[in-house]
């Protein structure tokens, strides 16, 4: 697909965008902006030489919509464009018009509540690395809805596993920057998921579909799309960015907003697994999970489980009031958009 910058096209809006309706009308949603144009999903595609695909070159966002609104649009934007700019990568249209994308693709698909995920690659190039021979930079928004993890696991909490592949050295790439490449975090996941069907595990709460990863030097850092929060003497705890993790947004709201609100002490701090298992609640935070408890913890050796640690029966007292509040606010009227 040819690249068509939204400097230089205007955008579409809904009504006069070119989308047709397939033989199939399942293979038409969501529709989705895929470089200046908004198409049916059946035909949403990219170049086979874009390096996003070859090369994992680019960055991206996962964004919440709640009620119609964009859930801290502003921090997400920032994000993307501080992310952006730390690979060299110019994004071809303007945080205005990158905005107005989603808001487009939120109504194009009549989301009320759902999820959004900005995707810009390195673009169109050659076989080569050298990103330098893509003129432009791709853009894609996908205006959908997400579910991750059962109902169950979120009344009960989550069983996790410790992963033994360690976290990609913040010398080696800093997991503040939200690229493409996630290989590190999707081997890290796969040791739960592997060693989930290794056990047999057939009920939905007890599902192994995360990990706590630790760094080379044996701290915590997070999951593998998720930041980790401890409490322990009724006060929270999270890893700060200089272990290896990326600034989440969720988490930032957990720390800035929800803790506050709900006169809950909280510190950013680093922490080994002892502090981890020792802990009297454990949740993850996340734009796709929101807020899920963790309620045990399972060690493994090359997928032999090793053992297992009880944190909570189910969803611990902090935990539900964070998430309590949480799911206060994006239910309101009055969603924060900054």
């Amino acid at each position: 697909m040819s690249q068509i910058s939204a400097r230089t096209k205007p955008m579409p809006t809904p009504a006069s965008s070119p989308v047709h309706a397939t033989a199939d009308p399942t293979q038409d949603r969501p529709y989705i902006w895929v470089n200046g144009e908004l198409v049916p999903k059946s035909k949403a595609m990219v170049s086979v030489y874009d390096h996003g695909l070859l090369y994992g070159d680019g960055v991206f966002e996962g964004i919440r919509v709640y009620n119609g609104k964009i859930f801290k649009c502003g921090q997400h934007m920032d994000r993307l464009y501080r992310c952006a700019e730390s690979l060299f990568l110019d994004i071809p249209v303007s945080r205005e018009e990158m905005i107005d994308i989603q808001r487009q693709c939120i109504r194009a698909n009549g989301i009320t509540d759902g999820y959004i995920r900005l995707v810009v690659t390195r673009g169109v190039g050659t076989l080569g690395l050298n990103p330098y021979m893509c003129p432009e930079a791709g853009v894609i928004c996908i205006a959908d809805t997400i579910t991750l993890y059962k109902p169950e696991m979120y009344e009960k909490g989550m069983r996790v596993v410790l992963a033994n592949r360690p976290k990609t050295p913040i010398e080696c790439l800093d997991p503040r920057v939200k690229s493409l490449n996630y290989l590190n975090n999707i081997m890290a996941k796969c040791e739960a998921i592997h060693l989930g069907r290794k056990l047999g595990i057939e009920k939905a709460e007890d599902q192994l579909l995360e990990v706590i990863m630790l760094n080379i030097h044996g701290e915590i850092t997070e999951g593998s799309g998720d930041n980790i929060f401890i409490v322990k003497d009724g006060k929270a705890y999270t890893p700060p960015t200089d272990v290896g993790i990326l600034e989440g947004i969720t988490r930032r709201f957990v720390k800035d907003t929800l803790c506050p609100a709900c006169g809950v002490p909280v510190e950013e701090k680093a922490f080994g697994l002892d502090e981890l298992l020792g802990a009297d609640e454990v949740f993850l935070t996340g734009s796709a999970a929101e807020m899920i408890a963790v309620r045990e913890i399972l060690r493994h050796d090359n997928l032999n489980l090793t053992s297992t640690h009880t944190i909570t029966d189910g969803e611990g007292p902090i935990t539900n009031a964070l998430r309590s509040k949480f799911r206060q606010i994006v239910t309101s009227d009055d969603i924060p958009e900054d």
